[in-house]
């Protein structure tokens, strides 16, 4: 009796599909001032030269390398991430050396990056496994506002790409204009950028049937600033459930004692955020969220002491000119997506 039921187990089994999970774990980082030790005559890169203000040597500049695969190889654990969305960094060259010459090689990552029209001449990529994620389309969106005070940023990054079980993910990498000018001075900037993300957003849903978006980015604002929760519209996880709305993972988060990615003047804010699509919410989709959530990496070595007003901060590469040989100013975001895979 036994073995018969064991064979009506297997049989079932066999002829309905085996049903496996994958984790594809998704990182953003906001990698503060990656730049190569080369001039570019285009761009205000002066400061990041051996002889300029930073004093930005080889040898600093293979330091900052190191420290940015060691993150990524910490957040990703017993299996690197899949996909990895960085900001602040200079140019393709950067990554060529991250991904191909550092030790970062092991991991089999190539990259995507945006050409913008930033000063400075910082831009957003995107480094991704192959064998975990096939770039079918990739398009830049260059943010052009009304107002002709406000100094160029950097373009939003979209890449389409098939992961394992077939599907399709939309991913959107963005930097948002700063908030160097103040917060209000500077809103109307990122108003525009999350206007044009946007726009974009809701041509997928219409052109895109079920289409399935992660957007993450440093984008200067918190969750429920106008630009994120009215513009863009990404509502909380507390929200009713939609297929196609956004939804931001930190949104509900907001009021948390020393949840943040990013310290000023003593107090965490979470400017670097995740936002998702409804469906990728519902745990009966072959793509969903792992336990809806997201995740701030605050490991110890990532922080330091903050003498001057209480508890930790994040340990940076400078400190002005002042160099420190920490990681960045600002701490890493990621996420898992569970994969159904089903095998005849």
């Amino acid at each position: 009796m036994r073995f018969f039921l064991i064979a009506t187990l297997l049989l079932t089994t066999y002829t309905a599909g085996i049903v496996s999970q994958n984790d594809f774990r998704i990182m953003f980082y906001n990698v503060e001032n990656l730049f190569d030790t080369s001039d570019d005559p285009l761009k205000e890169d002066d400061d990041f030269l051996p002889d300029g203000f930073m004093r930005w040597t080889p040898w600093k500049y293979w330091e900052k390398l190191r420290n940015i695969t060691r993150v990524i190889t910490a957040v990703g654990g017993m299996q690197s991430p899949a996909l990895v969305g960085l900001c602040e960094v200079e140019n393709d060259s950067v990554l060529f050396d991250l991904t191909k010459r550092s030790s970062l090689r092991v991991q089999e990552y190539d990259y995507i990056i945006t050409d913008s029209p930033d000063d400075r001449g910082i831009d957003v990529a995107l480094l991704y496994q192959r064998h975990q994620f096939k770039p079918l389309q990739t398009c830049e969106y260059e943010i052009k506002f009304s107002r002709k005070n406000i100094r160029p940023t950097r373009n939003i990054l979209h890449v389409a790409g098939e992961v394992l079980n077939g599907n399709i993910l939309d991913i959107f990498v963005c930097h948002f204009p700063s908030r160097s000018s103040g917060q209000r001075e500077s809103e109307p900037a990122r108003i525009e950028a999350a206007t044009l993300l946007k726009n974009k957003v809701d041509s997928l849903f219409i052109r895109r049937e079920n289409a399935r978006i992660v957007i993450m980015g440093d984008f200067n604002d918190h969750p429920d600033d106008k630009s994120l929760s009215q513009i863009l519209g990404a509502k909380s996880l507390l929200s009713p459930l939609q297929r196609d709305q956004l939804y931001n993972l930190f949104r509900h988060r907001t009021k948390e004692p020393e949840c943040g990615t990013y310290k000023y003047q003593g107090k965490w804010e979470i400017l670097d955020q995740f936002i998702v699509s409804g469906n990728l919410l519902m745990e009966e989709s072959c793509i969903h969220v792992k336990s809806n959530e997201a995740h701030i990496f605050k490991a110890g070595f990532l922080l330091e002491d903050d003498e001057r007003y209480y508890g930790k901060k994040p340990h940076r590469t400078n400190v002005g000119p002042r160099y420190i040989g920490g990681f960045s100013d600002h701490l890493p975001i990621y996420m898992d997506l569970i994969l159904i895979l089903e095998h005849p």
